[in-house]
């Protein structure tokens, strides 16, 4: 296996991107698990390839670090878009990326010559247990319900950005020991396709620290679907504005759901880290 990558990252969230135009891997899944490897690969939290569209401008595929495939993924939404504008293979400041969850829209936002931030239009969130999906009633929503984990209860509120976000909204969000409660709801019954799990605290109704466990990857330092249904978690439970900073470990991310037309908008940085091969013997 041998291919020609860039590694980028969002606020911490790293990818390596791959170039599916012009360079080729037969088993995306197996090559994750290689590639991301912190140790014996490149590391990341993600293996992500650019790929030609027939209702986009171009399809992005996204496998974790475990080899599982993702629908969506906010933050290598970013780098991609910046990723493609730079690197010549379109002209367009406004991309359509054909992802399993549909048609995402980012811009890129230029001033004085310079990308200043990418905004993403994530689209509507699903609320519906069907959508998610979790177990239970298909056109039930899941707001502010208990589940029972290790004895505790945590009040759960569940979107999918296209993909499944369980949140909770705690007072202390560094009392949480996300490495030992992640796992145990990313896992839970509810959930037939697992899910990403986020610990929430409102600091005011413009600002929610957010820490996330991120199904098939573990703790990350930030994802972008997870602070968008982070915000729309939390005007569901009256606890925030419309439009808020999203605080996560690896930096802010400004979220806000349009209620003219339902859909979620993300914007934040997309940095490049470096070039290189991979060559496995």
């Amino acid at each position: 296996m041998q291919f020609k990558f860039t590694k980028w990252h969002g606020l911490g969230n790293d990818f390596v991107i791959v170039n599916g135009f012009t360079e080729k891997i037969t088993d995306y899944s197996d090559a994750a698990i290689k590639v991301c490897d912190r140790h014996l690969g490149i590391g990341a939290d993600g293996l992500v390839l650019i790929l030609p569209s027939e209702t986009a401008d171009f399809e992005m595929r996204i496998f974790n670090s475990d080899g599982s495939e993702a629908e969506m993924c906010g933050n290598v939404t970013r780098c991609v878009a910046r990723h493609v504008y730079e690197c010549g293979l379109t002209s367009k400041t406004k991309i359509t990326i054909e992802t399993k969850a549909g048609i995402i829209v980012p811009e890129l936002i230029i001033e004085n010559g310079k990308i200043k931030t990418i905004k993403v239009d994530m689209g509507e969130p699903r609320l519906k247990r069907q959508d998610i999906p979790t177990a239970g009633l298909p056109n039930e929503s899941l707001v502010n319900l208990p589940l029972h984990i290790s004895n505790n209860i945590y009040n759960i509120t569940c979107v999918s950005m296209g993909n499944p976000h369980c949140v909770i909204f705690v007072d202390n969000i560094n009392d949480i020991d996300l490495s030992s409660i992640g796992p145990q709801i990313e896992k839970h019954e509810l959930f037939p396709r697992k899910t990403n799990v986020e610990f929430a605290q409102v600091k005011n109704e413009q600002h929610i620290r957010m820490r996330v466990w991120e199904r098939g990857a573990g703790i990350t330092m930030a994802c972008g679907t997870g602070a968008c249904a982070t915000l729309v978690a939390a005007v569901l439970n009256n606890k925030a504005d419309r439009k808020a900073t999203i605080e996560l470990d690896g930096g802010e991310l400004i979220v806000e759901w349009n209620k003219a037309d339902n859909h979620v908008y993300m914007s934040g940085p997309a940095t490049e880290v470096f070039r290189g091969e991979y060559v496995q013997q």
